[in-house]
């Protein structure tokens, strides 16, 4: 696959959730001593400055004591970030016809959906992610029609039961 790794790129509000948080909710979501099967699925933090190097080196090195295992992510310094494929963008929601008819109805142009928090939530919440409670939190602000709602819960419903 070349010279690049899938990645997820998070802007996020400092005023809202620290950096540490962050990397906190990072080692706890994947097992970071596997090796990678190559550069493409690599686990790795890309930090932006040298506050944040210093910040991924001290939690990595504190997920390594309280693991005690060697850590195999990489802590690499950013370059630039490019958008996957329209195709590979909120994959989860996009498997889903009907709530898609609703997403295309509010987001017309690609880039407008894929920007969308709104999507962003709803696929994350059909890939199992979040909790029933966050998600009824979160439900009338997603911008659907009552039907979609109850599918959404439906499809929610299969991952927490």
């Amino acid at each position: 696959m070349g010279d690049h790794s899938e990645a997820v790129q998070i802007d996020y509000d400092p005023a809202q959730i620290s950096y540490e948080t962050l990397l906190d909710i990072f080692w706890q979501n994947h097992d970071p001593t596997r090796r990678a099967w190559g550069r493409q699925y690599m686990s790795a933090i890309f930090y932006h400055d040298a506050q944040q190097h210093k910040l991924a080196l001290e939690s990595k090195a504190r997920e390594e004591q309280r693991r005690k295992k060697k850590i195999q992510n990489k802590l690499l310094p950013f370059d630039r970030f490019f958008l996957a494929e329209d195709y590979h963008q909120k994959y989860q929601l996009r498997r889903h016809v009907d709530l898609m008819r609703e997403f295309n109805a509010m987001y017309p142009r690609e880039i407008d959906f894929i920007n969308s928090t709104a999507a962003a939530r709803v696929n994350g919440y059909i890939g199992g992610n979040g909790t029933m409670k966050g998600l009824k939190a979160d439900l009338q602000d997603l911008g659907l029609s009552a039907g979609s709602r109850q599918a959404l819960m439906t499809i929610a419903n299969r991952w927490k039961n």
